[in-house]
């Protein structure tokens, strides 16, 4: 029986990288996989990029992506044997469900990887429906500057700053975010005070 995974970590953990990784794992062995990830971030000249330089190509999910159809659509024309979704932590909760449905009724294995919070602290729409309905979930590690685990994504401005209000959903890398652990990142925002 099939299951939906979700891999969750802050920023810098390898997420994109370990996707890559058992995407190659699959294709390796002969078997067909497909890759999507969020239309919003096109920063990068291949769809999934990781930092440290491996890329593939991917489908872009947007909200309104229905990805039960879409991959029931290619497995009847090439059978899957995993669907990989990196920016999970954009997927609508009817994706997160569909995501599911693959792994339930159509015996697809899903992986799921995402952010699990914003940089305020608060889980993303999809994290929270991934995290309360998958098979498994795995904390991928990210390290603070202090040298424990980072589980939060601090952002800031362009001065360097920390960012405490604003949109959730703001594209970014290093120049951006920083991964730390809840303390120093409590800190920075001046939450303990």
């Amino acid at each position: 029986m099939a299951k939906l995974y979700f891999y969750y970590a802050s920023m810098n953990a390898g997420k994109s990288t370990t996707l890559l990784q058992a995407d190659f794992n699959y294709r390796e062995r002969g078997m067909a996989t497909m890759l999507w990830t969020a239309a919003l971030d096109d920063r990068a000249d291949q769809p999934i990029a990781s930092r440290i330089g491996l890329g593939a190509d991917a489908r872009r999910f947007s909200p309104g992506t229905d990805l039960w159809r879409e991959v029931m659509m290619q497995h009847d024309e090439t059978p899957l044997a995993c669907v990989l979704i990196d920016e999970a932590q954009f997927l609508t909760a009817m994706q997160a469900w569909q995501c599911a449905r693959l792994a339930d009724e159509a015996n697809i294995p899903v992986l799921c990887y995402g952010l699990r919070t914003d940089f305020r602290g608060d889980l993303f729409p999809g994290s929270a429906v991934l995290l309360g309905i998958a098979d498994t979930l795995v904390e991928l590690k990210a390290v603070c500057h202090c040298g424990r685990k980072a589980t939060m994504n601090l952002r800031t401005d362009q001065a360097g700053q920390p960012v405490g209000e604003g949109a959730q959903t703001e594209i970014g890398g290093n120049e951006r975010y920083v991964a730390l652990c809840r303390q120093h990142f409590a800190e920075a925002l001046g939450l303990y005070r």
